[in-house]
């Protein structure tokens, strides 16, 4: 059996997490040629054909996509090991992925009690849409994520807890006509909320039109603000001066959403730790019942973790 060589292997890893192998090389202070001559040697160790050429990159074949999933392993377990013994002078790294509705409470909690928890552990937090939240975890480029599905869509992650879908507007709309067709601000396309509130609006046939599109939720919040029109989101995270509309504007019913906990395979302890911490938060925030139970406000904490 061949014995894969750890930095040609760290070059896989680096390449496919940047999506260039031109941009790991710069990463990994390394040539251009020697980092071909990583994948060459990989190749030929491997007995098959990892990567091939398109337009002006390289892309996985089958058996690379395989071999990437290894890799991630080989070298993540490589790091874990040189870090429990003090042979390596970095620190480890944690990946943490959320929607743009818990940076303000889930994510800054979840940072506490990880940090008190696991020392020396360095947390690198992605912001993004559901879609990418939950490839990226796949993928094992994200360790631990929560995010937004239809209930019962898929057996994808471990439920949370589900939320109800609001019509929200600012508070000052209420005292004006509303114009038709109605005035829409949506994430761009594909979102969840986004598809929900057409299918209401198509099903009671509701005129409407777009009046703003952005992948941002400061910029929905913004457009709300300024009276541009109405969307829809969760209650939680809801500024003060954005009020749910649906019962006073005659808006059709939206559906619930539901909230995932998902996890990458083979995680390090470090990251067990974060995803287990994530879901207390994501509950305790989300889901009365959690705190009634106890929750995070039982009082256990494990062991403290530490990388050196």
């Amino acid at each position: 059996m061949p014995s894969f060589d750890m930095d040609a292997l760290r070059t896989v890893v680096v390449g496919s997490d940047l999506g260039s192998f031109a941009r790991a090389a710069v990463q990994l202070g390394r040539s251009q040629s020697a980092v071909s001559m990583h994948l060459k040697k990989l190749e030929q160790q491997a007995g098959t054909t990892l990567f091939v050429r398109k337009g002006r990159g390289l892309v996985p074949t089958e058996a690379g996509e395989a071999f990437i999933a290894y890799a991630r392993r080989i070298v993540a377990l490589n790091d874990e090991a040189a870090l429990s013994v003090g042979a390596a002078a970095g620190k480890a790294t944690v990946r943490l992925g959320l929607p743009q509705d818990f940076f303000d409470d889930v994510m800054p909690a979840t940072l506490g009690r990880f940090g008190q928890d696991v020392e020396n552990v360095h947390v690198d937090v992605q912001a993004g849409e559901n879609h990418r939240l939950a490839e990226e975890v796949r993928a094992g480029r994200i360790d631990a994520a929560v995010a937004f599905f239809r209930p019962g869509s898929s057996a994808e992650g471990e439920p949370l807890c589900e939320c109800p879908m609001h019509w929200l507007a600012h508070g000052d709309l209420l005292d004006k006509t509303v114009a038709d067709p109605l005035p829409l601000i949506m994430f761009n396309h594909p979102c969840l909320f986004r598809q929900a509130m057409l299918a209401a609006l198509d099903h009671s046939q509701t005129r409407w039109r777009a009046a703003l599109t952005t992948p941002s939720l400061p910029a929905v919040w913004a457009g709300l603000r300024r009276g541009l029109g109405i969307a829809v989101r969760t209650d939680h995270g809801r500024p003060k001066d954005i009020a749910c509309v649906g019962a006073e504007l005659g808006l059709p019913d939206l559906p619930n959403i539901e909230v995932r906990l998902l996890r990458a395979p083979n995680l390090s302890r470090f990251a067990e730790r974060l995803a287990e911490v994530l879901r207390e938060e994501t509950l305790g925030h989300l889901d009365p019942a959690f705190h009634s139970a106890g929750g995070v406000d039982s009082g256990h904490r494990p062991d403290r973790l530490r990388a050196t």
